[in-house]
């Protein structure tokens, strides 16, 4: 099975490879903002003659192209990552059209200092057992460490379709490198697993495994608070305040390295070993929302829902689902995402619904059969049921009236093609 997957890598350019890398990605970063606002000012209406005006990347292309005549130090920056920004701003308006996203942002400096490049210009060569070097257009070959090497497929060549290169939270660059390889087909796993995700335990499994991230790291939170201070206290607008904020970034952004890390560990364990993974179907962007309110009607509890929020962004809890998802389909295993309501009030012992059953929040002990295990293991239990018996939690004593009929049949038909994947696998 062919696939495209990306392939991240840290850069280490000299000085003046530094200042090229950051002259592209602005210049990138304008045209697309330029794309951008003649879409938004002149979108809908018509030329002189009431041809209607066209803003695709093909038409914009051809005056980029009379641009660059004009400007030395729009030429300086390759042509092939303006034209990708300005396909992407096609990609963002038919996201937008579709319902899948708002409507397309400016880019800002400092957030967006990224840009795209063509597989057929980027060429890789390897240096030594850990360092290698990748050519950019227009800047040359730039030296990073080679943590892994690039999937092949199966004649052993390398086939870049594009490579991303980005600033790092904190500073430095990367460079992401996609590939079209070939995955070896493998027996899928016959078992399955319930994972429920929380803040006390960010992950639980239905075999009884708690799963903690490196959410506290030696000695990097207590550098992370002192730089929190520090930055609290100095001026705004001056060269120490710019320093202790560059500081907070850089330890930001090793924390969330690392906690990306363990996600990517801890899926691939998950894919390795069960050919089931089933978790709840959970509208993260609706649970992490601002509780502030308006001047009218204050929220209540801001504070506290603002830590809430924030736990759960910084555990991650969809990088994993998405991680989970294409790891999945490589070892031909399935995620099967299930109705959450009252996953924590079941008891998965007996059916029985009650939200006096969770005792506290480790404790889950039922007040009809009397059998009392961890809450988060109980939770997990029951997504795995929901999950490889749809039909029973739906005819039984759970309340989930307010579940939509879509998303039960979507995890029917999902529990289908899992149990006829394992019966082949079987035979």
């Amino acid at each position: 099975m062919e696939v495209i997957r990306g392939h991240v890598y840290t850069l280490c350019p000299s000085q003046e490879q530094d200042h090229l890398l950051s002259q592209t990605a602005g210049v990138v970063r304008l045209v697309y903002n330029l794309a951008l606002e003649q879409r938004r000012t002149w979108g809908g209406k018509p030329y002189a003659g009431g041809a209607p005006r066209v803003f695709g990347a093909k038409r914009l292309s051809r005056e980029l192209a009379e641009l660059r005549a004009l400007e030395p130090w729009i030429t300086a920056v390759s042509q092939t990552a303006q034209n990708q920004a300005l396909i992407d701003l096609d990609r963002a308006y038919a996201n937008f059209f579709e319902g899948r996203a708002g409507y397309p942002r400016k880019r800002k400096k400092g957030q967006d200092d990224n840009f795209r490049q063509a597989g057929r210009e980027i060429a890789v060569r390897r240096l030594n057992r850990r360092w290698s070097e990748v050519r950019i257009p227009k800047i040359g070959w730039v030296r990073y460490r080679d943590t892994r090497k690039l999937r092949a497929k199966k004649d052993g060549s390398i086939d870049i379709r594009n490579a991303t290169i980005s600033r790092r939270p904190g500073g430095g660059w990367q460079i992401s490198i996609a590939v079209r390889c070939e995955i070896a087909e493998r027996p899928v796993p016959s078992e399955a697993v319930g994972v429920d995700r929380g803040v006390a335990v960010p992950y639980a499994l239905s075999t009884g495994e708690m799963i903690r991230l490196p959410g506290t790291v030696p000695g990097l939170e207590r550098a992370l608070r002192r730089a929190q201070k520090k930055l609290s206290r100095g001026k705004r607008g001056s060269r120490r305040y710019a320093a202790s904020r560059a500081r907070l970034a850089k330890l930001k952004g090793k924390l969330a390295r690392i906690r990306a890390h363990a996600a990517h560990v801890l899926s691939r364990d998950l894919a390795g070993r069960f050919g089931l993974v089933a978790i709840e179907d959970l509208n993260i962007r609706s649970m992490t929302r601002s509780a502030r309110g308006t001047r009218e009607a204050p929220g209540r509890n801001v504070s506290q829902k603002s830590g809430l929020n924030r736990s759960i962004l910084g555990i991650g809890w969809h990088a994993l689902e998405r991680m989970l998802g294409y790891k999945l389909e490589e070892t031909g295993g399935v995620l099967i995402k299930v109705p959450a309501a009252y996953t924590s009030q079941t008891c998965a012992a007996c059916g029985h619904v009650d939200a006096r059953s969770r005792e506290s929040q480790a404790l889950f002990a039922c007040t009809a059969c009397g059998s009392e295990t961890n809450a988060d293991t109980n939770a997990a239990r029951n997504i795995l049921d929901r999950a490889l018996n749809p039909e029973s939690y739906r005819r039984g004593s759970t309340p989930l009236l307010d579940v939509e009929a879509s998303a039960l049949a979507a995890c029917e038909a999902s529990t289908r093609l899992k149990r006829q994947q394992l019966d082949a696998a079987a035979v």
